[in-house]
């Protein structure tokens, strides 16, 4: 039997997309920069599916390229345009296996996707943090290959910091299986370490044991209109003294990107209560509390804090549909940019209070390379995350910024590097960036990821092109 029979046999016909029709959703990234093709792909139901993929592959020598939700922005999840690849869509591996409400934390399968988690972690009352703009299509295994970030990183971290254990098949196709429910544990190596940030390229990811958080009782949004980076910085500032840990998310937002969201998404309105659409900046907090009157006593400090700084208050957004409105508007940038053409994006993470500087620099850099260039700029400043997206309004002038990634880049990721910071702080390397991570990486690093990447997938099967170079 050939490999595409042998995996009929395992999954059955209908689990194997062979035509082109059929795998079209599954060869082309979600911002539409990367297209590959495929000789089949594959959707297991199963761990054991899993395995069973994973060794037919290997016995045929045969790459493997994993996949999630599909949400990804730096091509890590799609093959290349050889057509020799497997994709496995992980989307119907998806089970919530087990919630335990008192030990707080939940067991799940990798295609899970995060509302899926939240809504199983609410039916015991608790919170699963993770939150992106796309949770109803992110997969749990998506955010673990990636180690993603998004909204709560503030407060409740990465996703490498709510994983307690996992459930992978390793490139020789045996599993290796901790769903550890512990906090402390110290019998030597963390091996699921390995595999959260990975991309795939160590194995694939099938289960994780995740950590579940309190569910706040009481949520406030602050919407504050301000004069530039500079101040939401200490804005910023201000609250993790005035909130002390209750500050759940700290968002910037430049003029040129709410313009966008204004421009392609209609259903985005801004709340009466917090005034009329900026034309300069915005910054937004989420504050949130077990104590509905606890909370409203640290909004009182920060009216005091404020007036006492001379820092504008901003907004207190409370009712609830007012806070999903400004939540959409927030998720739905990455979306307004998608309509408005291709970027060259920019996940970069910096010291937080080096972002005004890296702003001042990087766009005065970039205005001199490229005069008239459009920066799109917003992102997690609680966490010293930005997106930082170039393009033109128009369309012939971006076609030709696009054919200059390498040179826009570079611009970008010298200031970074000067200010120590990171060219990757939440979508990962993908296939969009290995060369930047060998150029920028401390010395020694590359070599030691592929000493590892050796050990464990000798022959380069797992997710190849992605992560490291070459």
């Amino acid at each position: 039997m050939n490999l595409i029979a042998q995996l009929q046999d395992v999954l059955g016909t209908d689990q194997v997309l062979i035509s082109p029709e059929a795998q079209a959703h599954y060869l082309e990234d979600w911002r539409g920069r990367y297209q590959g093709r495929a000789q089949a792909v594959v959707l297991p139901q199963s761990t054991d599916d899993v395995i069973q993929i994973v060794q037919r592959c290997g016995d045929a020598g045969v790459p493997i390229v994993p996949q999630g939700g599909n949400t990804g922005l730096c091509g890590g999840a799609t093959p290349d345009t050889s057509g020799q690849a497997v994709v496995v869509a992980m989307t119907k591996l998806n089970r919530i296996r087990s919630v335990d409400a008192i030990n707080f934390s939940i067991t799940a399968e990798a295609g899970a996707t995060l509302d899926q988690l939240k809504v199983a972690a609410e039916s015991v009352n608790r919170l699963y943090p993770l939150t992106l703009g796309a949770g109803h299509l992110s997969t749990l295994g998506g955010t673990l290959a990636t180690n993603a970030g998004g909204l709560q990183v503030l407060r409740y971290g990465m996703t490498r910091d709510l994983c307690l254990g996992l459930e992978v098949v390793l490139p020789d196709g045996t599993l290796w299986s901790k769903l550890s429910p512990l906090r402390k544990d110290n019998t030597g190596y963390d091996l699921k370490q390995l595999f959260i940030g990975a991309e795939g390229t160590l194995g694939l990811i099938t289960a994780a044991t995740m950590k579940l958080m309190p569910l706040p009782a009481a949520r406030a949004l602050i919407w504050l209109d301000v004069a530039d980076a500079e101040q939401a910085i200490q804005a910023h500032a201000l609250a993790q003294t005035v909130f002390a840990g209750a500050q759940t998310a700290a968002e910037l937002i430049s003029p040129i990107t709410l313009s966008l969201v204004r421009k392609h998404l209609p259903e985005a309105v801004l709340p009466a209560v917090a005034g009329d659409w900026p034309t300069g900046w915005a910054f937004m907090m989420e504050v949130s509390a077990h104590d509905a009157e606890f909370l409203q006593a640290l909004l009182a400090a920060w009216v005091r804090a404020c007036a006492a700084d001379r820092m504008p208050a901003g907004s207190l957004i409370a009712a609830d549909e007012d806070q999903a409105a400004i939540w959409a508007i927030r998720k739905g940038l990455a979306e307004s940019q998608k309509r408005e053409g291709i970027s060259i994006k920019h996940d970069v993470g910096l010291p937080i209070s080096c972002i005004p500087q890296f702003l001042s620099e990087a766009s005065a850099a970039l205005e001199a390379r490229f005069p008239g260039i459009r920066i799109v700029t917003f992102g997690h400043v609680g966490d010293g995350n930005l997106h930082f997206n170039l393009s033109f309004a128009d369309p012939a002038q971006n076609v030709a910024l696009i054919d200059q990634s390498l040179a826009a880049n570079a611009v970008v990721y010298e200031v970074v590097s000067r200010l120590g910071g990171s060219i990757a702080a939440e979508h990962g390397i993908g296939q969009l960036k290995p060369a930047w991570l060998a150029a920028h990486a401390p010395a020694g690093s590359i070599a030691l990821m592929q000493q590892i990447k050796t050990a464990l997938d000798p022959r380069g099967l797992m997710n190849p092109g992605k992560v490291l170079p070459g």
